[in-house]
């Protein structure tokens, strides 16, 4: 029997309202992901980078008629209005916040008003000032629906700190490396030439409590990585993978095991 769906207000997210003549040419040149292309009702996962290319806001574009939203970190919200209208000059877009609530409808493949989540089908759906007929969930059961799929969040890689690659970005649909130019391209593609990524985050489970964000992670005496969010039992946690397999693995004394997604088989 197919699990029901859950329904869950997202308040940890709030919407940017971006429009105007040169909507599009404007977020191309910033985004990791493509905007050229995005159709109206569709939503695409991306970022917008420092120049040295770390992860600085993490975003869904989601297509409207006559513009889009960005899809932001609530609390990180007027930042990134801020920071794009720094990068706007002369462009002709209009970026102001929008009150429309954000909600997840969660395991789902199809609803009316309702978009695909772009990073992974099994994550289910976005919503826009949309509800539906389902279980009511809270924020924290979604975030542990992400956990469960290995898929890290906004809680894992801080600000202006991880590099999006290293967040598992270009396993989850997240940067656009055909598309041209955009803020910390060159570092971005620089680590996708070299084939060869030394650091992910991937989940870990464990007895008990989760351990404090920052905790190391040995492979023996070896720092292996760090534990990032989690819950009871599981983690996310930044890992170095040449250190990972086969070794047993510890944090504070514990013993940990990390369990790579299967969707990181898309990895080179």
């Amino acid at each position: 029997m197919a699990e029901p769906s859950r329904y869950a207000p997202l308040s940890s997210r709030a919407l940017i309202a971006v429009s105007g003549p040169d909507w599009r040419s404007f977020l191309q040149g910033q985004l990791t992901q493509d905007v050229d292309t995005l159709a109206p009702g569709e939503a695409r996962f991306g970022a917008l980078l420092t120049p040295q290319g770390r992860l600085l806001f993490d975003l869904f574009i989601v297509g409207r008629d006559k513009g889009c939203w960005l899809d932001v970190a609530a609390d990180r919200r007027d930042a990134l209005i801020q920071r794009l209208k720094i990068y706007r000059l002369r462009a002709k877009a209009e970026i102001v916040a929008d009150d429309t609530p954000v909600a997840a409808l969660f395991p789902a493949v199809a609803a009316p008003g309702w978009v695909v989540d772009p990073r992974l089908p099994a994550l289910g759906l976005r919503g826009y000032g949309v509800t539906a007929e389902a279980l009511p969930a809270t924020e924290a059961d979604y975030h542990a629906h992400c956990l469960a799929l290995g898929v890290p969040g906004a809680a894992d890689w801080g600000e202006d700190k991880t590099y999006p690659i290293e967040a598992d970005f270009d396993l989850l649909a997240g940067i656009d490396f055909k598309k041209g130019c955009f803020v910390g391209q060159e570092t971005t593609s620089r680590m996708k030439r070299r084939g060869v990524i030394k650091t992910r985050m991937l989940p870990i489970t464990f007895e008990g409590p989760t351990p404090a964000p920052g905790a190391e992670v040995l492979a023996g005496e070896l720092r292996a990585g760090e534990v990032l969010s989690g819950v009871e039992g599981r983690a996310m946690a930044l890992l170095r993978l040449d250190r990972i397999d086969g070794a047993p693995l510890t944090v504070d004394g514990r013993p940990v095991r990390a369990e790579p997604p299967a969707w990181l088989s898309r990895a080179p």
